[in-house]
Parts: structure tokens; sequence; C-alpha cells
């Protein structure tokens, strides 16, 4: 038994981690927005946000701001999703949102839009 453990343990370290537990890099992709469109202005409603999902990403980040990331007065939304949407009504106001994948051991940068909500 005794023997069988070390020659595990052996064939084991000849591996590194990454080698074992193989994890897409999705750093280099970028997410493409579906809706809303970036400075679109759309009444007050329940809006959509949807995106294009990024092959081997687990999760998806998604920030929306008012008015926007560089001077944010209130964080609307910074939650985290398994699908590429989402669904917020939103009052008027000008916002911007901002949506990363994200797996194991990567991220992608963010992709940021600008939204402006009417009565």
């Amino acid at each position: 038994m005794l023997k069988k453990v070390i020659i595990l343990i052996t064939i084991l370290s000849l591996y590194n981690c990454e080698d074992i537990i193989a994890v897409e890099d999705i750093s280099e992709e970028t997410i493409t927005i579906l809706a809303p469109t970036n400075n679109i202005t759309l009444e007050n409603s329940s809006i959509n946000f949807a995106w294009q999902p990024i092959e081997y990403a687990e999760i998806y980040q998604l920030q929306i701001v008012t008015p926007n990331f560089e001077a944010s007065q209130q964080i609307i939304e910074d939650t985290l999703i398994i699908v590429s949407s989402f669904n917020k009504v939103l009052l008027a106001n000008d916002y911007q949102w901002r949506v990363k994948a994200i797996n194991f051991a990567y991220e992608t940068p963010f992709t940021t839009q600008n939204l402006t909500v009417e009565e």
C-alpha cells in the first residue's frame, strides 16, 4: 500500500497544478454587448442587459452605477450571474454599466457602456 502511495505522489509531482486543472485563459477575450447599445436613451422601464457569452466563462460580473464609474454617486447593481443577460428596472437618470467574464483562474477586462433613462 505504501509503495502505491509513493508512486502516486511521484507521478503527481511531475505535473504542476495547471496541468492537472486545465483552465482556459479568457483574459484576452472581449465581451460584445447586445443591448442596450451604447449612449442609448430609453424610457422608465425594465431594461434587459445582454451580451454575447464568452466560451469557458463560468460567471459574469455586472455593475451599474450613476452617473459613471469615475464619479460614481450610487452603485445601483453589483452582481455575479451565470447567464449572459440581466433585467433591471431603472428610474430616470444617467447610468454607466459594465460587464466582465470570469472563470476559475482568469477574467476578461470590463466592457463599459453608457445609458440614459427618461420618464
